[in-house]
């Protein structure tokens, strides 16, 4: 179910991935991965290290052209399209390592999150009372609804490079949202945080799609979190799908026990479940 209450199963397809094929010199990363993901869902894509979590993302999003397959993205056909027009689609991503402007405020940092919606010109320029500033503080307006909306008004005019990781995971979240995606991708958006800062991020994360109408997907390790908050997850091992469904049920799949432990530690968890 969505947030609307929808079944997933009749809503529209945002994202399509078929067969898709990736390599890296002799190691190859994806191996016919097939999903898609509905409108309105929380989508989990989960997997140990090194199971092609995030070259998938990166096909998606265009920085890795497939060697074979197909994304579609809204129906369209987006497999070789840059990166810079499938943003202007209506996509937006996080990334897992920060990727924040040091040196610059939290409301900066943020206001980056605008460049897609952004047209400078000369003529603006020339015209900037009547013209440009008009689209600036139209820009500016969104941007300070996110920040109320992120609970981030306390620490706007901070370095953003002073601020605890928690906080700054959050103020990469804010810079995405600001560029008003209809499709947004999370990689690891809670990766080194303690257990109250992981619950901010999911309520921030369920609120996203429940008030703005985001289709999300993300890439997690922390297991709680991707039980608590996903409509459905897709599980990756060394580049191939292994398990598909509901949270609870994919991540119990047998190949999924055994791909985190290990074939004799899984059958030792299976011998203990059945007991």
């Amino acid at each position: 179910m969505t947030a609307n209450g929808t079944p997933s199963s009749d809503r529209p397809i945002v994202l399509a991935c078929d067969a898709i094929e990736r390599s890296f010199g002799g190691l190859k990363a994806l191996k016919g991965a097939t999903l898609n993901v509905r409108e309105g869902e929380i989508f989990g894509l989960v997997g140990p290290n090194g199971s092609g979590k995030t070259t998938l993302v990166n096909v998606v999003t265009g920085f890795y052209p497939p060697e074979a397959g197909t994304v579609t993205l809204f129906g369209e056909n987006i497999t070789h399209v840059a990166p810079h027009r499938i943003a202007r689609k209506g996509v937006a991503r996080t990334f897992q390592n920060l990727a924040l402007f040091k040196g610059m405020s939290v409301l900066d940092n943020i206001l980056i999150g605008r460049h897609t919606h952004m047209h400078p010109s000369a003529l603006g320029t020339l015209f900037y009372w009547w013209w440009a500033q008009r689209e600036e503080l139209a820009n500016r307006r969104i941007v300070e609804e996110v920040i109320e909306f992120m609970q981030l008004q306390d620490i706007r005019d901070e370095p953003v490079d002073v601020i605890p990781l928690g906080l700054q995971k959050r103020v990469e979240l804010a810079r995405a949202l600001v560029a008003e995606p209809r499709f947004l991708i999370l990689d690891e958006p809670m990766a080194g945080m303690n257990q109250e800062e992981k619950e901010y991020i999911a309520r921030f994360i369920l609120d996203a799609r429940e008030e703005r109408g985001v289709t999300i997907l993300i890439i997690e390790h922390h297991m709680d979190v991707v039980t608590a908050i996903c409509d459905r997850v897709v599980v990756l091992s060394y580049g191939e799908i292994i398990s598909e469904g509901p949270p609870q049920e994919a991540i119990a799949h047998p190949k999924v026990v055994s791909a985190y432990l290990g074939e004799r530690a899984a059958k030792r968890h299976q011998q203990q479940v059945a007991s």
